[in-house]
């Protein structure tokens, strides 16, 4: 890993937001918590776990074009790159999950599974695996244009409400997301459960999946990588899912993917 190249304005972004996450103590308002809670569910349920994740990467259910657009930018507010980038990261780590290709497996270690991969030009990343992406011109701007569209609303965010909105909002909120999509790179490789065998590391981790709105139950989605349901047993709650049927309910979702259709591993 040494001989890869840090990403010096990734490092500086999440070192920014990370010192600035130190203030919340001393900046706590309710109109800011409820600000900080609101964009946590934008950006981190709707936008990196529904959209990034369901939609885009795996196309587990579809909704209408503009509506997936405007899914996409709240994923692209997350901070975690644009979603050409994002999905084609995923879809390579599906590809070769916790083998030496994988670009964030805690077979290289946790920390790295957890965010130093975040950190460095990996050329592992460098092929696109999301050329439907690529070939779509929003998609396409909203990748290129990603960087600019968090410092925007940070700018939003101070007009507002001043210091304590962009510290809950942007500082706060970032960190939490960061680590709660990163923790099913890592927590959800090396501790829980295997319902399923699978050629990984893959785990069912309930914590991780109560803190991702159903992200943790991960052994189950290696297994069944296109269903829309990535909690199986009753018990195992998918907020993520429950919300994908809400949408097909209101007939905005359709096509959704449930595991029956799906090629899985086998139980263990």
């Amino acid at each position: 890993m040494s001989r890869l190249k840090p990403k010096w304005e990734v490092i500086l972004f999440i070192g920014f937001v990370h010192l600035g996450a130190l203030f919340a103590p001393v900046t706590f308002t309710w109109p800011a918590f409820w600000v900080f809670l609101g964009l946590t569910w934008a950006t981190g349920w709707v936008g990196i776990a529904l959209c990034y994740h369901r939609l885009l990467t795996h196309r587990s259910f579809k909704v209408p074009r503009l509506l997936e657009y405007f899914l996409t930018f709240c994923g692209v507010l997350a901070a975690q790159g644009g979603p050409v980038g994002w999905v084609s990261t995923h879809r390579l780590h599906h590809a070769y999950s916790d083998t030496p290709k994988d670009p964030h497996s805690p077979t290289d270690s946790f920390w790295w599974s957890h965010m130093g991969w975040f950190l460095y030009d990996d050329p592992r990343r460098a092929r696109c695996w999301a050329m439907d992406l690529a070939r779509d011109p929003v998609h396409r701007f909203l990748n290129r244009t990603q960087g600019v569209w968090p410092i925007l609303m940070g700018v939003l965010l101070y007009v507002i409400g001043g210091f304590p909105w962009v510290v809950w909002g942007l500082s706060v909120r970032t960190v939490v997301v960061y680590h709660v999509t990163w923790l099913v790179n890592s927590a959800a490789h090396t501790w829980g459960y295997r319902t399923y065998k699978t050629n990984d590391l893959s785990t069912n981790c309930w914590w991780v999946a109560l803190l991702s709105f159903g992200e943790g139950w991960h052994n189950n989605h290696h297994a069944f990588p296109r269903s829309a349901r990535h909690g199986l047993r009753w018990w195992e709650l998918d907020l993520t899912y429950l919300t994908i049927r809400i949408l097909e309910f209101l007939r905005i979702a359709g096509n959704v993917s449930l595991p029956a259709e799906s090629k899985a591993g086998s139980a263990l």
